[in-house]
């Protein structure tokens, strides 16, 4: 019986609510003497890159009256001059008439940026307002974002092989790409990168401190075979390399792009002070070319990325003062050998997005080809001193060697989650990314050292290996060639 009256009383409700909202009376619609009130005091965007537009940002408008209102006109202050388009609930006119809204009711307005290019080099800022019209006045609320000019890296050619067909990446995507002139590369404009930019061979893509990149979905840099990357930031103005979207949590969203490629043949690159994140991958460096380092990095931050901060493949290495952190797999892979010496280095894995498995270092000399029952198997050298290796996993590190190659992987003074040194290095803040050490750590002196003064002085250590010859990499694994 309760539950029949529990109906009928829901029902009742339910059709004097229709009743009630169905019958007002057209004086009962208030267009006088209305006060509105907004989800938010400014809609303000991020940096809107010139001719590219932003994603579509919303809020809400409420009527918290006891009267149903009637606004006379919804539309932008510049009108049709306005860099702003709007949507109110679901009508995308510039003008929007006779929205109305019942008691206690709210509706959405939807809100995108687009900046045409000009002559500015520094970023510019765009106003405008939402303005809400009723018989007797006018409420606004106002509209901001920074325009900056930019110069644009677009695909012109794909790769394909000798019969037309397209080659395709990781992603199941083209590779298409386009070439970077180094020899003209703007200092003065951060870059946009869509798809493949690549740096040709016998060619050096020279970065400087404050330089800017800015990467579109699984876009990627790719130091072609001969060619080099050189990156010399400071500590006041490291070169970045990031997404290109940085409104609300996508400041700190991983996999928004694809990653910085030092592929096969690629030779003596070198960054110094740069920041590289929200990627798929952070750097992925293949192997090395000549008795050099493939890669000499040092005072770098490579952060937030989905599958790993550095995939190293028989690469050599020489690394210092890096932070490496928050991947979703792993913050280095060093596989298939190689010869590696990092020295004040923190890897430290909190990932948060989903579970990780797998540890937070990985270091092998082998590849293990099911389909013929084949290992193949590399020399490995390497050191790692003065490190941290911590993360939310009981063991945090995982060397698995093959001896039928000459190998050596030494750690010295290194504070390892799950190895014999295994202490909470005690870092401030690692679930808000603040990977300081506290004063009464046991980690003091090693790991990555802060630049929180003007300078920080520590030279690369010379550490010589013996150069093996590496067999050759499985065909699978060669990167594609460039259309000639």
């Amino acid at each position: 019986m309760l539950k029949h009256l529990l109906h009928i009383t829901f029902l009742m409700a339910t059709l004097l609510s229709l009743l009630f909202t169905s019958c007002w009376k057209e004086d009962d619609w208030r267009t006088e003497g209305v006060v509105l009130d907004f989800s938010c005091d400014t809609m303000a965007f991020d940096t809107v890159f010139t001719q590219m537009g932003t994603t579509t940002r919303q809020f809400k408008v409420y009527n918290h009256s006891h009267n149903p209102v009637r606004i006379n006109e919804v539309t932008l202050q510049e009108g049709r001059q306005s860099r702003f388009r709007l949507n109110v609930d679901g009508d995308t006119n510039m003008v929007a008439r006779n929205i109305s809204i019942d008691a206690g009711d709210s509706v959405f307005v939807f809100v995108r940026a687009n900046i045409n290019p000009n002559q500015q080099t520094e970023p510019f800022l765009i106003e405008d307002a939402v303005l809400f019209r009723f018989d007797d006045g006018v409420q606004r609320l106002p509209l901001t974002a920074y325009g900056r000019n930019a110069v644009y890296h677009v695909p012109t050619d794909t790769i394909h092989t000798a019969d037309g067909t397209p080659v395709v990446d990781m992603f199941g995507n083209p590779y298409a790409y386009s070439v970077i002139d180094c020899e003209h590369w703007r200092h003065d404009l951060p870059h946009v990168i869509l798809g493949y930019a690549v740096v040709d061979s016998r060619h050096t893509l020279h970065l400087q401190e404050g330089d800017e990149l800015y990467f579109a979905n699984d876009a990627v840099l790719w130091i072609y075979d001969s060619a080099t990357l050189d990156i010399r930031g400071t500590a006041q103005q490291p070169v970045l390399l990031t997404s290109l979207r940085h409104d609300g949590w996508y400041d700190y969203l991983p996999g928004q792009w694809g990653y910085l490629w030092l592929s096969m043949g690629s030779v003596d690159n070198y960054i110094d002070h740069a920041v590289v994140e929200n990627g798929y991958m952070g750097i992925a460096v293949d192997s090395c070319a000549n008795a050099n380092p493939t890669l000499r990095i040092s005072n770098t931050e490579i952060r937030n990325h989905t599958l790993a901060g550095l995939r190293c493949n028989t690469a050599y290495i020489v690394g210092d003062n890096l932070l490496v952190t928050n991947c979703g797999m792993v913050t280095a892979a060093l596989q298939y050998g190689g010869w590696y010496d990092f020295s004040h280095c923190t890897f430290a894995n909190y990932w948060r997005y989903d579970n990780r498995t797998v540890p937070s270092v990985l270091v092998s000399n082998y590849l293990d080809d099911e389909a013929t029952n084949t290992r193949y198997v590399w020399p490995m050298q390497g050191v790692m001193t003065d490190c941290i290796v911590y993360g939310s996993l009981a063991s945090e590190m995982n060397i698995s060697l093959d001896s039928t190659s000459p190998v050596h992987f030494a750690l010295t003074h290194c504070l390892v989650r799950g190895g014999e040194w295994d202490e909470d290095p005690l870092f401030v803040d690692p679930a808000e990314g603040d990977y300081h050490l506290q004063e009464d750590s046991p980690a003091l002196g090693i790991g990555y050292q802060y630049y929180d003064g003007d300078t920080l002085s520590r030279r690369y250590r010379t550490t010589t290996f013996p150069h093996s010859t590496v067999r050759s990499l499985p065909a699978t694994l060669r990167p594609p060639r460039l259309n000639r």
